[in-house]
């Protein structure tokens, strides 16, 4: 059976995936990870040797390449365009090298739009025409889906929701103060949690968790034991959450939003702040219309997305 190699380049780790599709649904054959590599040949060489390894482990006729990578990136002739993550990675023709190594086509998307498709073929997506996900990770992303086909815009760079300004102050993400990904990302929660614990220590005390290192996941852990100010900053990432949820159902009438890694692991501390504003802020029509879930494929989500950029790319 024909098998499709993944290529999942991110700003710290880079991950090779093998995959099939068996009676039906796609089966990941093999994953191999290692820390990224900063410079863009050494770190393809690197791709390549475990590619090699995967497909000597696996043998069969290899179909394609899906390539999933970070913004900016030009999707349609396969180039990296400088992501923030990847300062040296200016104008890599990523997909061209990887066809010239296994001589089979090479698809690139960007990583949020992948794992869009990903979903909306094999996970919390299926059987949605209009259908929304978003990455809500280390940072936030969306990839669309509407009308049935992934919409990725002009330059390919459609969905870019995490750029939008929600407030005139507040934590900074995707380089602007107060965004959708300032509330609403891994980097956020963390800016947030450090501005809550400043001032608890201002009006007396820090909170407990504020001692060690802070990040998304140990605020988490604090809030799920019923720390107060851990639960504070969760209830105020879900009301920005449920702002930038309004403007996507009143704007595209999705079906479903599925939300990934932050809101797959901690939704239940957001939930109730978000549905307030979803409630007080959407078009009811609208809102009773879109399911609002979790993402199903949670850590091999990557190597689906992979394998679904290929199988788009090679259907049309």
């Amino acid at each position: 059976m024909s098998m499709i190699l993944g290529l999942e380049i991110g700003g710290t780790k880079c991950s090779v995936w093998l995959g099939r599709r068996e009676a039906g649904a796609m089966r990941l054959l093999g994953h191999l990870i290692f820390p990224t590599i900063p410079e863009p040949k050494e770190c393809f060489h690197a791709l390549a040797q475990a590619g090699d390894a995967l497909l000597r482990e696996h043998p069969g006729n290899l179909a394609a390449v899906g390539i999933s990578c970070g913004s900016p990136l030009d999707a349609v002739h396969g180039v990296v365009q400088t992501p923030p993550n990847l300062p040296l990675w200016k104008d890599v023709p990523i997909a061209q090298w990887a066809q010239e190594r296994w001589g089979v086509p090479a698809f690139l998307q960007n990583d949020a739009d992948a794992c869009a498709l990903a979903e909306w073929q094999y996970g919390a997506g299926r059987g949605a025409r209009n259908m929304i996900f978003l990455t809500f990770g280390t940072g936030m992303g969306a990839g669309l889906i509407l009308d049935g086909r992934l919409y990725s815009g002009t330059l390919g760079m459609g969905g870019e929701i995490g750029h939008i300004r929600l407030a005139d102050q507040g934590p900074v993400g995707y380089g602007k103060r107060g965004s959708v990904e300032g509330f609403c990302s891994g980097g956020g929660v963390k800016q947030l949690a450090e501005t809550y614990a400043r001032e608890a220590l201002q009006a007396g005390g820090a909170p407990p968790w504020a001692e060690g290192e802070i990040s998304a996941k140990t605020v988490a852990q604090a809030a799920l034991a019923g720390e107060p100010i851990a639960c504070a900053v969760y209830e105020e990432v879900g009301r920005w959450l449920g702002r930038t949820l309004a403007i996507l159902v009143d704007l595209l009438n999705p079906q479903r939003i599925v939300i990934g890694s932050i809101f797959a692991r901690s939704g239940r501390l957001m939930i109730p702040s978000m549905e307030r504003e979803l409630a007080r802020e959407c078009l009811p029509g609208s809102l009773a219309a879109c399911e609002i879930v979790p993402c199903e494929l949670g850590e091999d989500m990557g190597g689906y997305g992979c394998m679904a950029v290929a199988e788009t790319r090679m259907a049309r």
